[in-house]
């Protein structure tokens, strides 16, 4: 039987969704940043559960926008056996929503439209599917609660797409090579990790009134 551990574990893929949300974070709250794409948060949430059980998990992060009706900041939820926080996140600001896991990052309008059009789903991102599937099969209680980054009808800064490693990190030699050959996409890019900042704080707020 695996130990029991804090009360609530919070995924995120990466460090800047995580740092505002650690910042305030409940003390019967920890903090698992699993990295991007479906194969990292597997591998490293099902190593966290080995050796700690939590009551719930929460997968938390960025989304892109597919719902063209949601602007940037809004604050999507779905849950699974847990009521408790079905009724708690909306109070805190969050809003129901459905989510499309992808298994790469929707860049265009055009992609999201598309995405859309398939799925029906408001939002797109690339780990509460495989994190929720394994919370099911350890019978947990699991939330994803995901603030909207990119809206339905913007296009991200760069196609980060191309600048991803096989295990889905960001090559930063690649990210220097692009930005010299396009100096035009730095005040983008500049502009971008702000809109990140943002989010993040908003989700931030969300996850801390919920838990």
């Amino acid at each position: 039987m695996n130990p029991p551990g804090p009360s609530t574990l919070v995924c995120f893929a990466v460090r800047e969704e995580a740092a505002p949300f650690r910042a305030v974070a409940p003390a019967d709250t920890r903090v698992l940043v699993t990295g991007m794409g479906a194969a990292n948060a597997a591998l490293r949430l099902r190593r966290h559960l080995v050796t700690h059980l939590p009551r719930r998990v929460v997968t938390a992060g960025y989304a892109g926008g597919l719902n063209p009706d949601l602007p940037a900041g809004t604050v999507l939820f779905s849950t699974e056996r847990d009521p408790e926080l079905t009724s708690r996140l909306p109070e805190a600001g969050a809003v129901p929503g459905t989510f499309h896991c992808a298994s790469r990052v929707a860049v265009t309008t055009a992609e999201k439209r598309n995405l859309r059009e398939a799925t029906g789903a408001d939002a797109v991102e690339m780990e509460s599917g495989i994190i929720a599937d394994v919370c099911r099969e350890h019978l947990l209680p699991v939330a994803t609660v995901r603030v909207i980054l990119d809206p339905a009808d913007a296009d991200l800064p760069l196609d980060f797409n191309a600048l991803m490693t096989p295990r889905h990190t960001v090559c930063l030699g690649r990210l220097i090579g692009h930005l010299l050959l396009h100096p035009g996409a730095v005040p983008r890019l500049l502009r971008f990790r702000r809109e990140c900042a943002r989010a993040a704080q908003r989700l931030a707020k969300v996850l801390r009134a919920a838990l």
